[in-house]
């Protein structure tokens, strides 16, 4: 299975980027800001719009990997407060604009209703990235998409039952030593 180092960057460059807090998220450190509070309605919010990027199909989508309490951790504990805040006033503005967009909270709308939604939000935070400069924030559907992206494919729901398992064993050992009855030394 490959480390979640290594499942950032080939996120990053599906994505065409960097993933925002990546570095904190590889090295476990906190950031010296306080962390941001998300009730369980933010997380229920977090996992259908994680849902609706990466929806169930013959395999698990983003809910099942529990994306929204991913990013609480993330958000929390690898952004900068800057950042925090875009996030956090991100969700607001999604809801906003969801009923702006179709007259009823995301919450309310239905699968398809999300979809068209959140592909014309992808479409004007794509703009809104191509045409920033170095000193603006990322918007904030950016970075909910990126942290979906990198919580399902790190989870072991992503690693194991979305993208191709292949167990590598680690360097031969040829004497190991071995209790009867202890289960035998397998890859995966």
């Amino acid at each position: 299975m490959i480390n979640r180092r290594e499942a950032l960057s080939r996120v990053a460059i599906i994505m065409g980027g960097t993933v925002l807090g990546a570095e904190a998220f590889l090295t476990g450190c906190k950031t010296n800001t306080k962390g941001v509070t998300f009730s369980q309605a933010d997380i229920d919010f977090l996992n259908e719009v994680g849902e609706t990027i990466l929806p169930a199909t013959d395999t698990p989508g983003a809910k099942a990997a529990n994306v929204g309490a991913f990013m609480q951790v993330m958000v929390s504990d690898c952004y900068e407060a800057k950042d925090q805040e875009i996030f956090m006033k991100g969700m607001e503005e999604l809801n906003a604009a969801s009923k702006k967009h179709h007259n009823k909270a995301f919450m309310e709308s239905t699968p398809e209703e999300r979809t068209a939604f959140l592909t014309e939000l992808d479409k004007e935070a794509k703009e809104y990235q191509k045409n920033k400069q170095k000193e603006d924030p990322t918007h904030y559907f950016t970075m909910m998409k990126q942290l979906t992206l990198s919580g399902l494919f790190t989870s072991k729901i992503g690693a194991t039952e979305v993208l191709r398992y292949v167990a590598v064993p680690g360097k031969y050992e040829g004497c190991v030593p071995y209790t009867k009855g202890e289960k035998a030394w397998a890859t995966s």
